[in-house]
């Protein structure tokens, strides 16, 4: 595989491609979950390729949200400071806004089996959101729920995009969530990025492995 890809700070980058494309690979190459074998990634100018995941600009959420059954939301979401969940009164705080902010207020110390599908991916993202990273990676963490949910997950998403100035990077398998989120859209076919641009003229492209991909 090999990538090549720029994209602005603030942005909504939806990534879609066929299964095995390489979507999943090229975030976590940016999350550093993966090494590249060459070539360098940068932020705002800044060689981030060899830093540890903990120590680089960024924040995933995955299809498995992680969250630790045997925790209350807000200490759940409270790891995302400190994993020793060793927090002063100012950052307790902090986590009641954040799940204030993905709409879980009152919810604090329920268990996350005692919320729903949608609520506990609230969580995971409020979660990421106490890390205070600028890079918001999402590997299809909403593949499992319906299309209602679906849409309702990319809206929030959206909203804290805009009010916090996040960049984005979305890797789904369902063009339906690109066209919802807007944005624009990276096509990743054979391990490469074969095009980006908006996403509706992306999934209105004529190039050949586009339209295969949507069977048109």
């Amino acid at each position: 595989m090999q990538f090549d890809l720029a994209i602005e700070r603030g942005a909504f980058l939806s990534i879609i491609g066929p299964s095995g494309a390489g979507k999943s690979t090229l975030v976590s190459l940016i999350g550093g979950f993966e090494q590249p074998a060459g070539g360098r990634i940068l932020v705002d100018g800044a060689d981030i390729t060899r830093l540890a995941p903990a120590d680089r600009p960024c924040t995933t959420l995955f299809q498995d949200h992680n969250l630790f059954a045997h925790l209350s939301v807000e200490r759940n979401v409270a790891l995302g400071i400190d994993p020793n969940l060793r927090l002063s009164a100012a950052q307790q705080a902090e986590v009641r806004q954040s799940l204030a902010d993905v709409g879980l207020a009152g919810m604090e110390h329920r268990l996350p089996g005692q919320l729903s599908g949608g609520e506990r991916q609230r969580a995971a993202i409020a979660r990421c959101l106490v890390r205070h990273r600028p890079i918001l990676l999402l590997d299809e963490p909403f593949a499992a729920v319906g299309p209602g949910l679906r849409r309702e997950m990319l809206d929030l998403v959206r909203a804290l995009q805009t009010r916090l100035g996040l960049t984005v990077l979305m890797v789904t398998h369902d063009p339906g969530d690109a066209r919802h989120a807007g944005g624009s859209t990276a096509f990743v076919h054979a391990g490469r990025v074969v095009l980006v641009d908006e996403t509706q003229r992306v999934l209105a492209s004529a190039m050949p492995e586009v339209r295969a991909y949507l069977g048109r």
